[in-house]
C-alpha cells in the first residue's frame, strides 16, 4: 500500500491556511457574490491555499496538532481572515453608499434593483458605482495585493497566535471614517448640483406659477444628475482608486507591525 504519512503531516497546517483564506472570502466583495457558484468559490479558496502554503514559514504553523487543539486554532485563523476581508471591502461599500446618496437626491430611490454582490437591494447609481469600484480594484491590482498580503500575513502572524485583544480597533475606525469621507466626497458634487437646481426651480415656481415645474422637475433632476456623474466619472474613479490603495497599504502596515512568526 502507498505510504500517505508524508502527505498527512501537512494536512492540519494546510487546513489552518485554508481557514484564514476562507475568512477573507467571507467579507471581501465580489468573492462573496451569490452570482458566483459556491463550488467555484470553494475551488478558488483551495487554489489560493495551495499557492500560499509552500511559502508559509514552518515556524508559523504548529507541527503536531490534535483534533481538539485544531478547533480553537481554526477560530483564530477565521477571525483574522474576517478582519482582513472586512477592511479590504469597506472602501467598495463606501463607494456604493455614495452612489445611493446620489440616486436618492436625483429621485431614483424607487428604482432599486437586487445587488447579488451584497445580497441586498441597492439603488441603480449605487450598483453602478459598486461595479465601477470592482473594475478599479482589478485595474490597480487589488486582488494581487490581497494575495501578497495573505501570504505575508503568515510571516508575521503565526497560526493560532491571533487573539481578540489583537483586533485592530483603531485601524477599523480609521477605515470606516475614511469610508464615510469617501462616500461624501463621491456624492457631494451631485448633491451640490441637485441642491442648486432645486433652489432654481423653487424660484421659477414662485415667480412664474403658471409653469408647472413639478411635472418636469423630476426629469430635469435625473438628466442633470446623470450628466454631472458622466462628467465626473473619471475623477470619482481616481479618488476611489487612491482610497482603495490607501486602505490596502494600511492593512499591510498593520500586518507588518507584528513581530513575526519566527520571532514569536
Amino acid at each position: 500500500m502507498p505510504d500517505f504519512s508524508p502527505i498527512l503531516v501537512h494536512a492540519m497546517p494546510f487546513v489552518l491556511v485554508l481557514t484564514r483564506i476562507t475568512g477573507v472570502f467571507l467579507f471581501t466583495p465580489l468573492l462573496t457574490s451569490n452570482s458566483i457558484p459556491r463550488s467555484f468559490k470553494t475551488l478558488l479558496a483551495f487554489a489560493f491555499a495551495m499557492a500560499i502554503y509552500p511559502f508559509v514559514p514552518p515556524a508559523s504553523l504548529p507541527a503536531d496538532v490534535t483534533l481538539a487543539q485544531l478547533v480553537p486554532l481554526m477560530f483564530s485563523e477565521l477571525f483574522i481572515g474576517i478582519i482582513m476581508g472586512l477592511i479590504m471591502g469597506i472602501p467598495m461599500v463606501a463607494i456604493q453608499m455614495g452612489g445611493y446618496m446620489m440616486g436618492y437626491q436625483m429621485g431614483l430611490s424607487l428604482a432599486e434593483s437586487f445587488n447579488p454582490e451584497l445580497d441586498t437591494n441597492s439603488s441603480v447609481i449605487g450598483q453602478l458605482l459598486f461595479y465601477l469600484s470592482i473594475f478599479i480594484y482589478i485595474g490597480i491590482g487589488g486582488f494581487e495585493i490581497i494575495f501578497v498580503t495573505l501570504a505575508d500575513s503568515f510571516h508575521h502572524i503565526g497560526s493560532g497566535t491571533f487573539a481578540i485583544a489583537d483586533t485592530p480597533l483603531n485601524l477599523l475606525l480609521d477605515v470606516i471614517n475614511s469610508g464615510f469621507e469617501l462616500a461624501i466626497r463621491v456624492a457631494s458634487p451631485i448633491l451640490g448640483v441637485i441642491s442648486m437646481l432645486l433652489i432654481a426651480m423653487g424660484f421659477i415656481m414662485k415667480t412664474m406659477p403658471q409653469i408647472n415645474i413639478m411635472s418636469i422637475g423630476f426629469s430635469i433632476q435625473i438628466i442633470v444628475g446623470l450628466t454631472t456623474l458622466m462628467l465626473l466619472i473619471g475623477i470619482i474613479g481616481a479618488v476611489a482608486g487612491d482610497e482603495i490603495l490607501h486602505v490596502l497599504t494600511l492593512l499591510q502596515e498593520w500586518i507588518a507591525s507584528f513581530p513575526g512568526a519566527s520571532n514569536g
